[in-house]
């Protein structure tokens, strides 16, 4: 009997709600970057995203998803969320917080919803990849597909 393949629970989310995915998996992956992941995976570094979480100086908490090559610009994401000024999440509390470790984490899941805005450069492509939630495995999902399942807002959050 073949072996049944692992979901995540961003594969069991998007199942739900039947939206197509592509899942892709790395063995390892332990302490690689994004960009050496999508290297590995070879997959377009423009095309592949990582999820980042911050805290505002309001005490609320927003997701940012940016290609993996690139920096987030702190200025233009609290602009994005209307924040004076926001800041990375420490490591240590983004497992509470997200039910996600560093490395893993993706916009889908999460233990609650939180605000989340996907850098513009992603409406360039058709599908772009990011965390199915656990290190070393990636989704391939629609654009216009990420609305059915988050509500999300693209802007220009990157340097």
């Amino acid at each position: 009997m073949a072996k049944k393949e692992d979901k995540t629970n961003v594969m069991r989310l998007l199942d739900q709600k039947k939206i197509p995915y592509e899942h892709f998996s790395l063995e390892n992956a332990d302490g690689l970057s994004g960009e050496e992941i999508a290297d590995k995976l070879s997959e377009n570094p423009a095309q592949a995203f990582k999820t980042l979480v911050t805290t505002g100086k309001t005490g609320n908490h927003y997701v940012f998803v940016v290609p993996v090559a690139a920096e987030l610009d702190l200025k233009k994401a609290a602009s994005a969320v209307s924040e004076k000024s926001i800041e990375m999440l420490k490591q240590k509390d983004l497992l509470p917080l997200t039910g996600y470790v560093h490395g893993g984490c993706s916009p889908i899941g999460m233990k609650k919803f939180f605000t989340t805005v996907i850098d513009a450069s992603a409406e360039n492509f058709d599908q772009i990849y990011f965390s199915a939630g656990k290190v070393g495995h990636q989704v391939k999902i629609a654009v216009e597909d990420i609305s059915k399942i988050i509500k999300v807002e693209y802007t220009d959050i990157i340097k």
